[in-house]
């Protein structure tokens, strides 16, 4: 097979495909870590927790996706990640993410549980996604 220098990507949810296009990487963060797909990785499947996934387009653009959990699905030519809900970054506001990441650290002070937990997890994708918060390192497969 020849090698090719870029991957179909496709981003889905239920409603709809959030983004479907041609890139050079995907990084995204599974429950073992972040990990980065590039043109000929071998085909992979692992769940996907909440995080801030880098898709860097062909043109060489970023695109930078809020993604709340779901499955990512690799062969050597395509990424696709399927997910419950992601947001691209361009339509995340940046107050109400701040706000929901207050509630969430307010909510964690006292008596909380996993739904609080999921939502400081979700409140961090998508500021880091928007940069407003940075993206932890983790460890590259």
């Amino acid at each position: 097979m020849a090698e090719t220098s870029s991957l179909k990507v496709e981003v889905v949810s239920p409603e709809r495909v959030l983004f479907s296009g041609q890139a050079r990487q995907v990084i995204t963060r599974t429950s073992d870590g972040e990990i980065a797909f590039l043109p000929g990785h071998a085909a992979f499947l692992g769940a996907l927790v909440e995080n801030h996934t880098r898709i860097y387009l062909s043109d060489g653009k970023v695109l930078d996706v809020a993604v709340h959990g779901g499955f990512v699905d690799v062969a050597p030519d395509h990424v696709t990640i399927l997910t419950d809900s992601a947001e691209l970054a361009e339509n995340i506001d940046l107050d109400r993410a701040r706000a929901a990441q207050q509630r969430a650290e307010d909510a964690m002070r006292g008596e909380h549980d996993l739904t609080v937990e999921a939502d400081l997890r979700r409140a961090h994708a998508r500021l880091a996604a928007v940069g407003g918060l940075p993206t932890t390192g983790g460890s590259a497969h």
